[in-house]
């Protein structure tokens, strides 16, 4: 039966029931149609299928999967074919237990470094992003299964991210944080995408037409379906409108209700829900074909394997005075309570329940290397430093030859549904470190954490940096130590010296409604080296054992051409960048910007001619008079480089194209973007900037946490009771990704995540009792429970009636 003869066989209330979730994690079957449900779940570094009843925010255990290293980890290797290899393996787990679709990967620009779920993302940068993607993707997919990149788009902060609306212009929103998607879509050929919480310039993600059919599905080609994020759909029959499928988790009677009226008035057309069940349907059979052969269990030893060689190439030398590699018969003393029980993955929705953990003592001590102590040195709940601790790490340190100082960010610094106030370790890791270097002049610092963080000036003598390295990464960390593995990691982000340095310091994570992108395209490295803002560590940059020369650059039309030569003693891996600029634009750009890339491995004193082809991306910019992509006709300079600050070649290239001019003010032609007016960034955007204050009553798209705003003493008091749980769990060092998820979920949402027991008029009502109307709210909203009550029955009647009505029509 084809896809228009199923459709053909559904009634009206068959169809949007299609279109919303029928469970936390499935979407509808209707049997006499012939369409199967699907199972997602999540699975950006690894696979969180709940074992038990479904809730989104993994409160409930997961069956065991591999943790591979998260995306901002991998991003470090380079390397999208490992990318492939581990999405290859995340899909194969995912076909065992019986999911369809992976929600992953997830490649959000990491526009500051206090983005609470930066580990999730792979880069600052969109053309990595995107490569890593698409790497990702077409591995998952290798298994008959659908990726399902997210979150589209401009998701970038966790505050307030459910209620926000991300301001941009329109070339910003084009070239850093639509092109990593477009990547993902055309090269990884992503069967669905994930829309997410917030508005983009006024309109919801979920309900832009200019995203989700004009960029996403006629510009791009995309041809599979997109699902909201668990709870983002804020109107059902403007999201299927804009080109949204499937409403998720499960949003009950009341969702259909509107579609289901929509189409009966005439709003909305019945062609339209035929389209957006093509599209759906389309991708349903695609991953559920009935031949299908079932998979009972995975290779667990394979898969660790795998993630170890994943963690092995993402790790990062940052610095290095010739103490490393350890030599096998050294003797150490390990301080850090990571050591013993490390953070190897982030907090939320992605969090797995991983087949092993590898901690690095146990790692180093099975390697043969003499450990003469273990101290905890600080407690990762308490930020506060514990002088015992401090102590009993002294003394270790001082009868050691040696010191691995394992530190970093902890557990409730890094989470969905928060984000970070600041770049500093904690004061307890701050203290350890200056104690133990002050005893011991042979330290090095072994870095956990998803984001970058600001190190003491201390005297250490290596720092090598693990990101979250999942299951296996204390075991690809000592392979890295004692020189088994050359490490070839290079940074996705860059490292500032401070939070102050970073160009949207003033702007990210407000108390307004409004997330401002004032910076521009002035995001990470287009801003340090466009502004010359020195930084710890650019992007880009990594050390290695070994030394690679570069030389004889030939640049031709279709791309550049140069020899890679490993100058030193050990065989290992340089990852070289394309960077491109056009210093005499007639519009604004960044001093430079990465083009391309390859990562190439040389045996000591090999050479190999690299060739790094120019593509789609490598001189377009977004026109927006004119509203599409045009190149410009000038003098282009194109770098080889090391790292954002290490050019080691360069060449200029003349191309044709179209005049160029744009009506940014002079900060942004100057990179002074720190601190830009009003006036200035309404001449950017080309409108006003509207107006993202709090004021007036609050509405169903107002956040929770903002009833400390509320008329009513009531909600008010409720708001500091959710307040006071979730800084009571911020102190245990732990996140409650519960209150944290309520605390910034809009009111609206309490409709899309009651499983139909809660309708958007009793929202409506709920909303009353806040604004200061208690009694007359409170009644109101218990005659909407009774009338919604009776509405979800008569609906699942009608249901049930047409099920069996098919049913004897196939008979």
């Amino acid at each position: 039966m084809n896809i228009q003869d199923q459709i053909s066989r559904l009634s009206l209330i068959e169809k949007v029931a299609l279109l919303q979730g029928a469970t936390v994690w499935t979407t509808y079957g209707v049997e006499h149609a012939q369409i199967p449900s699907i199972f997602m779940a999540d699975g950006p570094h690894g696979l969180r299928k709940q074992a038990g009843s479904g809730d989104h925010l993994g409160i409930n255990a997961s069956v065991p999967a591999t943790c591979f290293p998260t995306a901002a980890t991998m991003a470090n290797t380079w390397n999208p074919a490992l990318g492939e290899k581990l999405g290859k393996a995340l899909g194969k787990e995912a076909v065992v237990n019986g999911v369809q679709v992976v929600l992953g990967p997830g490649l959000n620009i990491k526009r500051s470094p206090l983005c609470g779920r930066n580990f999730e993302y792979f880069s600052e940068d969109p053309y990595l992003s995107g490569k890593m993607a698409a790497a990702y993707i077409r591995g998952i997919q290798e298994n008959g299964i659908a990726a399902c990149p997210k979150h589209f788009a401009v998701n970038s902060q966790e505050t307030r991210r459910m209620a926000t609306d991300s301001v941009l212009d329109q070339r910003t929103l084009r070239e850093m944080y639509l092109t990593g998607f477009e990547i993902a879509v055309k090269e990884g050929k992503a069967k669905s995408i994930m829309s997410s919480y917030n508005m983009v310039n006024g309109t919801y993600a979920n309900e832009s037409t200019q995203l989700l059919t004009q960029i996403l599905r006629k510009e791009w080609g995309f041809d599979g379906f997109v699902v909201t994020d668990w709870g983002a759909d804020n109107d059902h029959v403007a999201g299927v409108a804009a080109g949204s499928n499937v409403v998720m988790p499960a949003p009950g009677p009341d969702c259909a209700r509107q579609l289901l009226e929509a189409v009966q008035a005439g709003r909305l057309e019945e062609k339209v829900l035929d389209q957006r069940l093509e599209e759906l349907l389309s991708v349903i059979h695609a991953v559920t074909p009935e031949a299908k052969e079932e998979q009972v269990q995975f290779d667990s030893k394979a898969h660790h394997a795998i993630a170890r060689q994943c963690a092995q190439e993402s790790i990062v030398l940052l610095e290095n005075d010739g103490i490393l590699p350890l030599k096998q018969d050294a003797k150490v003393a390990i301080i850090g309570d990571f050591a013993k029980s490390p953070r190897y993955q982030g907090a939320g929705s992605s969090q797995v329940n991983p087949t092993q953990v590898d901690d690095l003592y146990s790692q180093i001590t099975a390697a043969g290397v003499t450990v003469t102590a273990y101290a905890q040195g600080y407690d990762r709940c308490s930020p506060a430093p514990q002088q015992k601790l401090i102590e009993a790490a002294v003394v270790a340190a001082k009868t050691a030859e040696t010191v691995i100082l394992c530190v970093g960010l902890e557990e409730i610094l890094e989470s969905e549904g928060m984000d970070r106030l600041h770049m500093q370790l904690s004061q307890s890791q701050q203290k350890l470190i200056e104690a133990v270097c002050q005893v011991n002049q042979n330290v090095i610092l072994v870095l956990s954490g998803g984001a970058p963080f600001v190190l003491p000036t201390c005297a250490y003598r290596a720092v090598v940096h693990g990101y979250l390295g999942g299951q296996a990464g204390a075991g690809a960390m000592v392979d890295v130590l004692l020189g088994k593995v050359n490490p070839s990691g290079k940074l996705n982000e860059t490292w500032p010296y401070a939070l102050a340095d970073t160009p949207c310091d003033a702007y990210f994570a407000e108390d307004q409604r409004n997330c401002e992108y004032r910076e521009g395209l002035f995001v990470g490295y287009r801003y340090y080296t466009s502004a010359h803002v020195p930084v710890r560590y650019p992007f880009g940059y990594g050390l290695s054992y070994t030394e690679f020369a570069y030389s004889d650059l030939v640049l031709t039309q279709q791309g550049v051409q140069f020899t890679l030569t490993n100058i030193g003693a050990r065989d290992g891996a340089e990852v070289a960048q394309m960077y491109v600029s056009c210093p005499n634009s007639g519009i604004y750009r960044p001093q430079r910007e990465l083009k391309g890339f390859r990562k190439v491995f040389l045996r000591a004193g090999e050479s190999e001619t690299v060739t790094i082809d120019f593509d789609e991306y490598t001189f377009r910019y977004f026109d927006t008079d004119a509203a599409c992509w045009q190149q410009e006709a000038g003098v282009y300079r194109i770098q080889i480089a090391s790292s954002a600050t290490d050019c080691r070649l360069k060449a200029e290239l003349t191309l044709s194209g179209v005049s160029a001019a744009d009506r940014a003010p002079d900060c942004y032609r100057n990179a002074q973007i720190c601190q830009v007016s009003d006036e200035d960034f309404s001449r950017l955007l080309g409108h006003p900037i509207p107006d993202g204050s709090w004021h007036g009553l609050l509405t169903k798209n107002d956040a929770i946490c903002q009833m400390q705003y509320a008329k009513g003493g009531w909600a008010r008091l409720v708001s500091r009771m959710l307040t006071k749980w979730k800084d009571r769990s911020e102190k245990k060092g732990k996140p409650d990704l519960n209150v944290l998820f309520i605390y910034n979920m809009p009111f609206r949402a309490m409709a899309k995540l009651a499983g139909g027991m809660v309708s958007e008029q009793m929202v409506d009502d709920i909303l009353l009792m806040v604004n200061g109307h208690f009694f007359r709210g409170c009644g109101r909203l218990i005659r909407d429970f009774f009338r919604n009550l009776r509405y979800n029955r008569r609906y699942h009647r009608q249901l049930r009636a047409c099920r069996q009505t098919g049913e004897e029509a196939r008979a």
